[in-house]
């Protein structure tokens, strides 16, 4: 593939404009928000038919544990690779290729499903080649978004993308599910549909029109690519600081999978419909918060990001505090749509912190951090509810995310107090020494 260099056209950066909804008033993000809604939808309808057949194929555990691995240990390996193609090449011919491979391999397995050859083995290699497609698409995706919308409505888009993966997050398992039911307990129609919404997002990419898009400029092959990706996040104090916030929250604050269905079963004595109520209730909280998001304008402010880290943390140390469901699932909500504001500021803030030759590799280790520490939370949690307590679990998650944003929240005024006495007292000092020379 050849770097194709694009001018930014005149009429790419669309103008300020206000209200919930303004990125939907760009043609091109229209038609990238509808292809999302219908992919979005048909990967969360693919997730529970996937669980579903790993569990009619071996009845393990272990089996579904390896197929969360597969597809998201790749994220850790390939991102920063995925983001390094984002700075030098065409992210929506990129993306087009992202898709349609996603698309390949939940046709493939949909097919050996429905002829009855699908084996355990196939559904591990067809889960590694989605996370390999996928650890290379996000960072292109997150990085194309702002081509798309402008920087001036860069946050909104965001918000409105978090508010589209929640609706789907509500509308997909209820669909795969009563798809199977009717089904008969066959998952392959549910992949071969799920196929389908890769082809309606290429679709979407493909009528886009590009003298519309505000391409950033593409980076040049060189040595030391990813190196730089690592250097310029370590020279910037608030782009690190809200990477590490980001890792923490990651890892401690949202393992709610796993709390919830402890609390569930250990303190509340429920089954599994409770569990469904539990997860749209915090489904609901999420998709609250994106929307609230949508009416912010421009790059929040850093101390935007640590409020809403320590009031995501709070919230989960209550959630641990409740006595009786009702009450724990009622706190999920306001927890939920903590969580999302924290999310959508996060990747804000970062977007339109970096340098838009940046954008796709810094994007990528956006991910990494976001998404890697869950490997390393998950089993400390689990292990602390299984032998502690759910409540202990959810406790302690919140506590140390609370922790965490108050001492960055610290470390960032006591950093920016140093700046600005460095700044100031010297000039001070010389116009005191210039005006002591002036005086007879």
């Amino acid at each position: 593939m050849t770097a194709t260099k694009v001018s930014p056209s005149p009429a790419a950066a669309p103008a300020p404009a206000t209200g919930a909804f303004r990125s939907l008033r760009v043609r091109n993000f229209r038609l990238y928000a509808g292809a999302n809604l219908v992919n979005n939808t048909g990967t969360w309808m693919q997730r529970i038919a996937q669980d579903w057949l790993v569990l009619q194929l071996s009845d393990s555990g272990l089996a579904l544990g390896v197929v969360t691995a597969l597809q998201f240990a790749p994220i850790l390996v390939l991102s920063l690779y995925g983001g390094m193609l984002a700075d030098r090449y065409d992210k929506r011919r990129l993306m087009m290729l992202t898709q349609a491979t996603m698309g390949l391999a939940a046709l493939v397995l949909g097919l050996l499903v429905v002829t009855d050859r699908v084996a355990l083995w196939h559904v591990f290699v067809i889960a590694g080649a989605l996370g390999v497609a996928a650890a290379m698409d996000m960072p292109i995706r997150q990085s194309f978004v702002s081509e798309i919308v402008g920087t001036d409505n860069l946050a909104n888009a965001v918000s409105l993308n978090s508010a589209i993966f929640n609706a789907a997050r509500l509308i997909g398992p209820a669909i795969a599910g009563l798809m199977i039911a009717v089904a008969g307990d066959d998952t392959g129609p549910v992949f071969l549909l799920n196929a389908g919404t890769y082809v309606v997002t290429i679709l979407a990419l493909r009528f886009m029109r590009t003298a519309d898009l505000s391409p950033s400029p593409e980076v040049p092959r060189g040595r030391g690519q990813l190196r730089a990706a690592l250097t310029y996040v370590n020279r910037h104090s608030d782009i690190k600081a809200a990477m590490v916030l980001v890792f923490v929250v990651g890892t401690f604050g949202l393992n709610f999978q796993i709390t919830m269905a402890l609390m569930v079963t250990d303190v509340f004595g429920q089954g599994a419909e409770a569990f469904g109520l539990l997860s749209t209730a915090f489904a609901v909280g999420s998709l609250t918060g994106a929307l609230l998001s949508t009416r912010r304008v421009g790059r929040p402010r850093q101390r935007t990001l640590y409020l809403a880290a320590l009031v995501f943390g709070l919230f989960e140390v209550a959630s641990g505090l409740m006595p009786v469901y009702l009450a724990f699932a009622v706190v999920l909500v306001p927890t939920g749509a903590a969580a999302l504001t924290f999310m959508v500021a996060a990747n804000s803030f970062v977007q339109l912190g970096i340098d838009p030759t940046m954008r796709g590799r810094v994007m990528a280790l956006y991910f990494m951090a976001f998404m890697g520490g869950t490997p390393v939370g998950a089993p400390v949690v689990g292990w602390m509810g299984e032998n502690l307590g759910a409540p202990v679990a959810l406790i302690a998650g919140g506590a140390i995310v609370a922790v965490a944003a108050v001492f960055l929240g610290f470390l960032g005024i006591r950093q920016r107090g140093l700046r600005v006495h460095a700044y100031v007292f010297p000039r001070l000092n010389l116009r005191l020494e210039t005006q002591a020379r002036s005086t007879p």
